[in-house]
């Protein structure tokens, strides 16, 4: 975690009583450092849920070959010029009176093995706790990895944060954008050969599909995906339907799946950020 007597002296001065902060003079309050950590597929959510924010005052972005998504889909937005890190060493906090996020974007795929994601994630939320006062996951249960946040995490020495469906973590990727475990479910009882679409998933298909089973030949991916019958689209804000519907021509095409479309939300993820804020604000 940054140290604030540090970095902050030479802009402002600051008594510390019983573990908190008071701010005796300045001209200028310090706001929170807040570090976001998800993989490709919610590049586009991440993009627009910190570029709409207006109390963001800036984005730096650990530049490697997992970000490249965000960065891009930031640029394109248009409201930030997103900073660039190679390390996260390479990171310092600009105070404006505003948050800034460092955020950090994780390979693909991690969620196929339990065990890998939770070693991957643990170490990325380890690195990456020296420079923040709190954490975003843009992660769920995905497969039960983060069932036990607070046993997995509990070494990362700040508060962390995860989507949450009414009492529980949401499901996954999908539960985050459809909006919780309820309209999964109805979903699924609608058609139990769902595959669910969001928009990371249009966008990044090809690539999850290889790294899970390799380069599938047409006769083989139809037999292993012969219990699924329709592709059901979730767009949002960040993505559209025609957008969406472009990306998977061939996946539909390869596995023979009609398409169906049902809005998705950002409702999850809007109700997550805004109670982490609140969290980090109230420990100033």
């Amino acid at each position: 975690m940054i140290d604030r007597g540090k970095i902050l002296t030479s802009t402002r001065r600051w008594s510390f009583t019983v573990g908190c902060m008071q701010q005796i003079q300045t001209e200028r309050f310090y706001m929170p450092v807040v570090g976001v950590i998800s993989c490709e597929i919610l590049e586009l959510e991440f993009a627009y849920l910190l570029s709409m924010d207006p109390d963001v005052a800036g984005i730096t972005v650990v530049e490697d070959a997992y970000s490249c998504g965000l960065l891009q889909a930031l640029e394109s937005i248009g409201r930030f010029e997103p900073r660039r890190v190679a390390l996260l060493r390479g990171f310092s906090p600009a105070f404006s009176g505003r948050i800034e996020v460092l955020a950090r974007v994780l390979e693909l795929a991690l969620h196929n093995r339990k065990s890998l994601l939770q070693e991957g994630l643990g170490k990325a939320v380890r690195e990456m706790a020296h420079y923040v006062d709190g954490i975003f996951l843009g992660y769920g249960l995905c497969g039960n990895a983060l069932q036990n946040p607070k046993e997995l995490f509990a070494d990362a020495g700040v508060p962390l944060f995860i989507p949450m469906d009414e009492d529980h973590p949401v499901d996954d990727c999908v539960g985050l954008i459809i909006g919780g475990r309820d309209s999964y479910y109805a979903e699924q009882c609608k058609e139990a050969g769902t595959f669910f679409m969001i928009p990371g998933w249009t966008r990044h298909w090809r690539h999850l599909f290889e790294k899970e089973w390799g380069n599938l030949n047409p006769q083989m991916a139809k037999r292993l995906f012969s219990g699924y019958k329709r592709s059901l689209l979730l767009p949002t804000a960040v993505l559209s339907e025609v957008e969406m519907m472009h990306n998977i021509e061939d996946f539909n095409s390869l596995f023979g799946f009609r398409t169906e479309v049902q809005t998705g939300t950002l409702d999850i993820l809007y109700r997550a950020w805004d109670s982490a804020k609140k969290v980090l604000y109230e420990d100033l």
